[in-house]
């Protein structure tokens, strides 16, 4: 089996930001497997939050043996960035070799589309509002939020902008405990459902005593089925994104561990192109909340992108992936 990879830069519509900084492009690897006269594709956004760059992740790559499996790969390969792409890129090529699609080798459903949150870039109050009221037809809108009293200004400024939207915040980190008891209620007041990652990971033990009013969902503290244990009677819900769990494989056993558990599930991203969201899809079948909007945020995409309409996000076409 052959691996080539290739550096790809997408454009955003728009400067994107966070709490922990902006962007106007992204950046991603794209794997192509080959064998015989097959090839899958698979696409990774190196996070620097957990020690990746483009780098790292290609040499990572490059150490994989000749001959490997899906199962052999979570041994070879730990979960991130690197697997993710190598084993989406796997089942896209045995599906191809198996002339089925990865639904069928996964035995799964047939996917359908799914309402997808549409993420509104940090900024003043002002200027969400006025990103709030351009989006105000979507049924659902995240909010990045920055960690201060400005918060409360930003959630009603987007609230009045969209008025009809469902609304879920991400502060990325950037809360204190007493942010949260401070924020949760009024929040709550304004419609919000929930907020991703009010604390950073490793330091939110907090959530064990606090009354968790508005419900929270774990993002940088999950990656894989490896983390659920650790965040019991901490998070209501936890957020699988396919670069922290290094695939489809382990997204797919991720989710369900976590019904297991008790958990709500929701399906995220990084910011990448169609062919990073085309496996995800797979994954948010049936989950409480979906964040598949990164081509959306993209100024250019892949050929063959996927199809985003009133119904949300449509499950990709074969020529794309799967």
């Amino acid at each position: 089996m052959k691996i080539s990879i290739e550096t790809n830069s997408f454009q955003l519509a728009q400067v994107f930001t966070i709490s922990r900084g902006s962007r106007t492009q992204a950046d991603v690897l794209t794997i192509t497997l080959s064998r015989g006269t097959f090839q899958g594709w698979g696409e990774c956004v190196p996070y620097a939050r957990y020690g990746e760059t483009m780098e790292s992740v290609s040499v990572q790559i490059q150490t994989l043996p000749q001959k490997f499996d899906r199962q052999s790969l979570m041994q070879l390969l730990p979960a991130g960035a690197a697997r993710n792409a190598i084993d989406c890129a796997l089942w896209d090529l045995e599906a191809k070799e198996a002339n089925c699609s990865v639904w069928e080798l996964a035995g799964i459903s047939l996917p359908k589309s799914v309402i997808t949150a549409y993420t509104l870039s940090l900024d003043t109050p002002e200027k969400m509002n006025e990103q709030a009221a351009k989006n105000s037809f979507r049924p659902l809108l995240k909010t990045k939020l920055g960690g201060g009293d400005d918060d409360i200004d930003r959630i009603r400024a987007v609230r009045a902008g969209a008025l009809n939207s469902r609304i879920i915040v991400d502060a990325n980190e950037g809360w204190t405990p007493e942010l949260y008891e401070k924020l949760a209620p009024v929040l709550l007041g304004l419609g919000v459902e929930m907020v991703e990652q009010p604390f950073p990971a490793g330091k939110d033990d907090a959530l064990l005593s606090l009354t968790r009013v508005l419900p929270v969902c774990a993002d940088e503290s999950c990656h894989d089925r490896s983390s659920l244990a650790g965040l019991r009677g901490k998070y209501d819900m936890i957020n699988i994104k396919l670069d922290k769990a290094g695939g489809l494989t382990e997204a797919l056993d991720l989710k369900q561990a976590a019904l297991d558990m008790n958990f709500d599930v929701m399906v995220g991203c990084m910011v990448g192109s169609s062919l990073a969201m085309a496996p995800a899809i797979l994954v948010a079948q049936g989950v409480s909340v979906v964040d598949l909007d990164g081509p959306l945020l993209l100024g250019e995409d892949r050929d063959h992108k996927l199809f985003y309409d009133a119904d949300g996000v449509h499950p990709a076409r074969p020529e794309l992936w799967g």
